[in-house]
């Protein structure tokens, strides 16, 4: 059932999974101009469900206003972290772990430290702005305070980041950005990296 969250830039609305006899809870968000059914997202969901994760699928407010760009980052990440206090709130004994796909996985870098975050995933991250490498956002992976697991596709016109950027990379051959290819590969990845946190 969705789920309406209040942030200073108007209403979010989450899609919460919620595992039988949940482990931890997984925030996730879309791309720019995508939303929460994003083949990987919902592969991600089926996969750390899987393993005892309640996921939460989150969708902005600029995207529930009809915008196809999220505007400035400081507002962005504002709302982000309102969204994320909410759901925390309706969850309060279980690690968070925040991510999404292209600048969902930058939101989730930015606002990692300042919510405390466990971990984050980061999807397909867009490196820089396409036939633009000197315009490199790779400081936002290495500003995020937590481990990053980074999953990106070979082909991604968006670039890939370096290995010392995250605490694990994958690279997926013959993926590009929107890593449709092959959905249950990335959600098997990322059950796996959360599973091995689990354990440790």
């Amino acid at each position: 059932m969705p789920v309406e969250l209040q942030t200073p830039h108007g209403p979010g609305r989450a899609e919460v999974d919620e595992a039988a006899d949940p482990r931890l809870l997984l925030v996730l968000t879309h791309g720019s101009a995508g939303g929460v059914d994003a083949p990987d997202l919902l592969a991600v969901r089926d996969a750390v469900l899987a393993i005892g994760g309640t996921v939460a699928r989150v969708t902005q407010p600029f995207r529930l206003r009809g915008a196809r760009a999220p505007g400035s980052a400081a507002r962005q990440d504002e709302a982000w972290i309102a969204m994320i206090e909410e759901l925390r709130a309706r969850h309060p004994e279980l690690p968070l772990v925040q991510g999404g796909r292209s600048n969902g996985a930058r939101v989730a870098c930015r606002t990692a430290r300042a919510v405390g975050a466990d971990a984050v995933v980061a999807l397909a991250f867009p490196l820089h702005p396409p036939g633009k490498p000197e315009r490199s956002r790779a400081d936002e992976l290495r500003q995020a305070g937590t481990d990053v697991l980074v999953i990106n596709g070979d082909r991604d016109p968006f670039g890939v980041p370096e290995e010392s950027d995250a605490a694990r990379l994958v690279v997926l051959p013959g993926e590009g950005h929107d890593l449709k290819k092959d959905p249950a590969r990335v959600g098997e990845e990322v059950a796996r990296w959360l599973l091995t946190r689990l354990r440790a």
